[in-house]
């Protein structure tokens, strides 16, 4: 079975809130202050994801992202251009802005579920898809980029009460000021993902 492979940049207590200033948050920007050697690229390790899986994100990472990536023709922006990318939104009527775009039609669940079966899906950022996912044990693998950065608000990627999360590390690598760490879901009883 593919995985579903969760991509955030995090800061040292947890925060994925606005790590590029964007949202205009009173921290925001703390991700790109260690410069660009820990966020250019490919640094969450996707490789061949980024060929065969899809991208799911919600609409602010989407609306982020395409402003981003769209006009840039590097190697890794090509990459990021030619994924196909579902986008879950309830507010947009079009995706256009963003080549092999599409909106996500039907429940968010039942569609990444289906999904899942037949290839890798890389959330990147969109925090509110990945509580949703959290909610329903979708998540595989979370590749967490750790920035030195404590700030003491935000909003953090473990903050619901109520939804505990069995994780394995599986690699930890440092990129640059930041640490990449990669996770796997611990399988339940009877669990054999």
């Amino acid at each position: 079975m593919s995985k579903l492979i969760v991509i955030e940049f995090v800061s040292l207590d947890g925060v994925v809130e606005d790590p590029d200033g964007a949202q205009g948050t009173p921290w925001g920007g703390w991700a790109f202050r260690y410069g660009p050697e820990s966020v250019a690229g490919d640094k969450f390790a996707l490789g061949e994801v980024l060929d065969t899986g899809i991208m799911l994100l919600g609409r602010v990472t989407w609306q982020l992202f395409s402003r981003i990536w769209s006009p840039r023709d590097d190697e890794f922006s090509r990459k990021m251009n030619a994924i196909p990318k579902l986008v879950a939104s309830r507010s947009l009527d079009s995706v256009e802005g963003w080549s092999n775009s599409a909106l996500l039609r039907g429940e968010l669940i039942e569609e990444v579920a289906e999904r899942k079966k037949r290839q890798d899906i890389v959330v990147a950022g969109s925090a509110g898809v990945v509580d949703a996912l959290k909610e329903h044990d979708l998540i595989d693998q979370y590749r967490l980029l750790v920035f030195p950065a404590v700030l003491g608000q935000g909003r953090r990627l473990f903050d619901r009460p109520g939804q505990p999360a069995g994780l394995s590390l599986e690699s930890a690598e440092r990129v640059g000021q930041a640490a990449l760490l990669v996770y796997r879901r611990e399988a339940a009883q009877g669990d054999h993902r």
